[in-house]
């Protein structure tokens, strides 16, 4: 499903180039569920960016169900983004006068779909992480735990192949992080690829893999086994 090759990311920083990934070779298989770990200025962060299609490599190839996305202007990237790929993110990212329903059909609306049925969808996934009875809610009306549920009801609502969190846990209390984790625990069962970002190790270890990542480049990639 993702495949990246010798993927390098550079920037200009006035008279200096920064070299934040170096060579990045990854393969990820569909149903795949992947923690990618570093400390802070790693790269791990746009390595995501990168497999998330919010950034484009500075060289090196990225495949996506077989087709070379890495060089795709930003409209095409965004049509990638909004049906094949959910974003989870650590602040929840919610627009704050919008209503938990209204929050998830948020890239329905961007996907096209008229009305009734992303009312429909949006209420299917947020009874789906078990906030059937919040839909009405506001964001400042729900704990961080609720709000990360509909965060992760938004990115499951156009059925994506992959979704890639970014520290979901990090603004959530120990207790509702096991939660949240659960949850996507689950959809990986159901067939999701996950990918998640974090730098804690409780919650890397709901991953079936365990790619340490340092200045730009890969550490190592662990297959973890005998979790049930």
């Amino acid at each position: 499903m993702i495949e990246l090759a010798d993927i390098t990311k550079t920037y200009k920083v006035g008279n200096e180039t920064l070299d934040v990934l170096k060579g990045i070779d990854l393969y990820i298989q569909n149903g795949e569920f992947v923690a990618i770990m570093g400390p802070s200025g790693s790269g791990k962060s746009t390595l995501m960016n990168v497999i998330g299609c919010l950034d484009q490599p500075s060289t090196g190839s990225y495949l996506l169900d077989s087709i070379d996305i890495s060089t795709y202007e930003d409209e095409k990237l965004a049509k990638v983004r909004n049906l094949s790929i959910g974003f989870v993110f650590q602040q929840f990212q919610l627009l704050p006068r919008l209503t938990a329903l209204k929050n998830v059909e948020l890239p329905m609306i961007y996907a096209g779909i008229k009305k009734k049925e992303r009312e429909e969808k949006a209420k299917l996934a947020l009874e789906k992480v078990g906030l059937g009875d919040r839909i009405h809610h506001l964001p400042n009306e729900l704990s961080g735990g609720q709000k990360q549920r509909v965060a992760i009801a938004r990115s499951i609502v156009n059925e994506p192949k992959i979704i890639l969190a970014d520290e979901p846990t990090g603004a959530l209390d120990s207790k509702t992080s096991v939660a949240i984790m659960d949850q996507f625990t689950k959809l990986n069962k159901e067939g999701t690829t996950i990918i998640l970002v974090t730098h804690e190790y409780e919650v890397a270890e709901y991953a079936k893999r365990i790619i340490t990542v340092r200045d730009g480049s890969i550490l190592s990639d662990e297959e973890r086994r005998n979790l049930e």
